[in-house]
């Protein structure tokens, strides 16, 4: 069950949006009670309540906005336990205090906005003391270890417990509680009122990670990323499940250079059969595959990785995409010996997209030139693939056929900028920019206006996305879906 947190100033607007939550079938709702901006009415709040509720008022260093006395934030709780409301939060220190009384039943609670304690199993046996029905402990998540040993806790509870590590990196405490063994998991009501860190939006964790269906047999797949909020695979993997039925979800992890390891050797324990990964991981991964195909092996860096039994495999599907992709624009058949000889190619960028093409286009027999802001860098992917790194100013005196932009440069919400300028294009140069957001990126008006032929970012994401897909599942990707699924997420008001 998901708990929808409502924090607003007015008790008509909470109100209404309590109604509009229960029409979508909320089944309960959280009311903060602090973030009322005067005296509360429990009466205009309860009564007639369209679902059961959380009575809390959060004190500020709780991470709340209560800003009257003590007593009167006391005398609030004890009001709403006499009025008969469904559950009350207390905090530990003060819930000896607040004595049970009818139905209603207690939720203990601790917050903690700057760690995860080392003790969580005396906090939770001393929060159990204090005569709670459900236990509930919030702290903040420094490296993925926290997550680790706070789902341990509440797999091993005795009593009821919801413990959730905050901020990006807790996200996997939120979306898993209920296969943990919690009661229920926190969302909220809009992204817009940020009354916890890394709270998700309550239609994200009903409708995109299908909460409320997740069971034991669910397989779980995810992204690694630093950061990991901004991505869009979460999106793409999980809608596709639910077209073809598949009883998985796909979960962002924010994991740091320093906790890779941490996070892999406990991917199996997890119940994680597999993962996209990026940026900062793509080399790092590979480290970590005891078998990795050849194409991932000569560009060193993985993006994806599949765990089966004992076995890690590795798997590079940007450069399996993005080579469709260039040989499809440029009508090269499968099996052509040496497809590009007498080609050459500007791949604008050294990072992890970069090296996967300029090895893909190395491997064809094409020239490539590698062009990125830091020279060093440059020279040491084109020392690294064999092939030449020219200076960033040179980048517009080549004479090639092929532009390839591998840096964010036109990502949203730098959409007014391009890698490249337009006169230095014309018909005769194919231009591939891998920024998907948006697809119509400004180096992608000016090669339409040069009447270029282009690839934009969303052909290749959709196309690395189905081949990870199909290395997940073992079955296709719905392509179509996909890509209809990552223009709406990238370009909404278009489409509207």
């Amino acid at each position: 069950m998901i708990c929808v947190t409502l924090g607003r100033a007015r008790h008509t607007k909470m109100i209404n949006e309590h109604k509009e939550l229960a029409d979508q079938g909320a089944e309960l709702v959280e009311l903060r009670t602090d973030y009322i901006g005067r005296a509360v009415s429990l009466k205009r709040l309860l009564d007639n309540r369209p679902t059961p509720v959380v009575v809390t008022a959060r004190r500020r260093e709780d991470g709340g906005r209560w800003l009257k006395t003590e007593v009167e934030r006391m005398t609030l709780l004890r009001s709403a336990i006499a009025a008969g409301v469904e559950y009350v939060d207390i905090e530990a220190d003060v819930a000896a205090q607040i004595p049970r009384y009818g139905t209603t039943k207690r939720i203990i609670s601790y917050h903690n906005f700057e760690e995860t304690p080392e003790n969580l199993e005396e906090l939770h046996a001393a929060m159990a003391e204090e005569d709670a029905d459900i236990i509930k402990i919030a702290t903040m998540a420094n490296a993925f270890d926290d997550n680790l040993r706070m789902m341990d806790l509440v797999k091993n509870a005795k009593i009821p417990t919801i413990g959730i590590c905050m901020g990006e990196m807790g996200m996997i405490t939120r979306i898993l509680s209920a296969k943990l063994g919690s009661p229920f998991t926190y969302a909220t009501f809009s992204k817009d009122k940020k009354i916890a860190p890394g709270l998700l939006e309550w239609k994200e964790m009903k409708s995109l990670y299908r909460y409320n269906e997740i069971n034991d047999e669910t397989a779980l797949f995810g992204v690694v990323a630093d950061p990991v909020a901004h991505s869009y695979s979460p999106m793409i993997h999980n809608r596709a499940f639910q077209d073809q039925g598949i009883n998985a979800r796909y979960l962002p992890f924010r994991i740091p250079k320093s906790d890779l390891r941490t996070f892999l050797i406990h991917c199996k324990e997890l119940g994680i059969e597999g993962l996209s990964v990026t940026i900062p991981h793509k080399e790092g991964a590979l480290q970590h595959c005891n078998r990795a195909e050849s194409s991932a092996t000569g560009i060193g860096a993985v993006n994806t990785m599949v765990f089966q039994d004992k076995d890690v495999y590795g798997y590079n599907t940007d450069y399996r995409a993005a080579m469709d992709c260039i040989e499809e624009l440029f009508k090269i058949k499968k099996g052509t010996e040496r497809p590009m000889q007498g080609m050459t190619a500007l791949v604008m960028g050294a990072g992890g997209v970069s090296r996967a093409i300029a090895w893909g286009l190395k491997q064809r027999q094409c020239e490539v030139l590698i062009a990125s802001r830091t020279l060093e860098r440059s020279q040491i992917l084109a020392a690294e693939i064999g092939c030449r790194a020219i200076e960033w100013d040179q980048r517009h005196d080549q004479r090639i056929n092929l532009l390839v932009n591998g840096t964010p440069v036109g990502m949203h919400p730098d959409v007014d900028r391009s890698p490249f300028d337009a006169d230095a294009l014309n018909q005769f140069v194919a231009v591939f920019d891998t920024v998907y957001n948006p697809e119509n990126t400004l180096l992608i008006k000016y090669a339409k206006k040069a009447e270029c032929r282009i690839i934009t970012g969303i052909d290749m994401f959709v196309r690395q996305a189905a081949y990870q897909y199909k290395l997940f599942t073992g079955k296709d990707g719905p392509s179509d879906l996909m890509r209809k699924t990552i223009k709406e997420a990238t370009n909404p008001v278009q489409l509207n």
